[in-house]
């Protein structure tokens, strides 16, 4: 049996005890959530009989002791994968656009998942199964690196370094509109109390959510830009940028599509998801401490778009990597 403890904070007072502990323990479903609560595996310290829809309150302690890990129910499947480093403890892959990180209703396989169980062969215990354990999502329709922890000590560390904001995540977006190099978003996050598929900054019961945008070049409608996300909540970075009215190319949820575009900027309606890809990710080695960043080079359906709206004099500058100065130069600035 392995334990863990959860203080909880402030922005999570009202929120139901399973969808809690389902952000905050990233490789455990919401139902697997709350068949641990039924199993009495997850004790509140400040109610006597401890339920799924247990409201909470600022410093409740929540004690949650997982299983010694059994033989994954999911089914290992060869779907091609583009692993870009392995090792005994991480697993980073760029996942491609269309696949969901893990099975759930609608989804039951082809998943990363199910993937990852194929094509990594030195699996050990996570959460009480023998799989990958995952520790941070990127929605169906976005593409980009992602890092997988293989083993309980690696799956811990790296929940702490996202718990305690020490990962670096920086996305490409393709958005609407003229937006202003180092803008700074500092809203809220919770769900749309009136569209459950939707989260919204203007939610009642919301969570701390802060996005940065840390490079863009105007293309005449449109704004190639990077963003980097302090926070990792649902749609984060969909979700700000259309609160400030520049919602990303392609995002049908999110306002992102136009039936009438002008004629150079045609091309983004051949996108089939929204223009959004995770660059890079970086991240301290959970065993030996040294700092490692990984990049995924821009989706070829998203790159394609690009070059077609943007000018030639400028396309050379907008698909190279940032660099390391470039990248401390932006962090100065703030």
């Amino acid at each position: 049996m392995t334990t863990q403890v959860f203080i909880v904070p402030a922005e999570a007072t009202g929120e139901r005890l399973d969808r809690y502990l389902a952000g905050e323990i990233p490789n455990c479903s919401r139902s697997q959530i709350q068949r641990l609560i039924d199993e009495g595996q997850v004790v509140c310290s400040r109610v006597t009989h401890t339920k799924a829809n247990v409201q909470l309150r600022e410093g409740d302690r929540i004690t949650v002791t997982l299983p010694e890990p059994t033989e994954a129910a999911l089914a290992a499947q060869d779907i091609p994968l583009d692993i870009l480093f392995d090792d005994p403890d991480i697993v980073v892959v760029n996942k491609p656009a269309g696949m969901v990180v893990h099975p759930a209703a609608g989804n039951p396989d082809g998943t990363l998942v199910n993937a990852l169980l194929h094509h990594v062969k030195d699996l050990s215990g996570i959460g009480g199964e023998i799989r990958p354990g995952i520790v941070h999502r990127l929605d169906k329709g976005t593409s980009g690196v992602m890092v997988v922890a293989k083993n309980d000590m690696a799956h811990q560390e790296l929940a702490r370094q996202f718990h305690d904001r020490e990962v670096e995540k920086e996305y490409v977006a393709l958005v609407w509109g003229l937006v202003q190099q180092r803008k700074r978003i500092d809203a809220a996050i919770g769900r749309d109390p009136k569209h459950r598929q939707k989260m919204s900054t203007r939610a009642s019961r919301a969570r701390e959510a802060v996005t940065r945008v840390t490079w863009a070049r105007d293309l005449r409608g449109v704004t190639l830009c990077r963003v980097a996300i302090y926070t990792g909540r649902t749609h984060q970075i969909r979700v700000h940028m259309s609160a400030i009215g520049h919602p990303i190319v392609g995002d049908a949820l999110y306002g992102g599509v136009h039936r009438r575009v002008p004629h150079p900027l045609r091309a983004v309606q051949s996108l089939t998801r929204p223009f959004l890809h995770a660059e890079r990710i970086a991240i301290t080695h959970p065993r030996t401490g040294e700092r490692m960043s990984f990049t995924a080079p821009l989706a070829p359906d998203l790159e394609a778009v690009a070059r077609a709206v943007a000018p030639p004099e400028l396309q050379d500058a907008l698909f190279a990597p940032a660099t390391t100065a470039e990248r401390a130069d932006e962090d100065r600035a703030d």
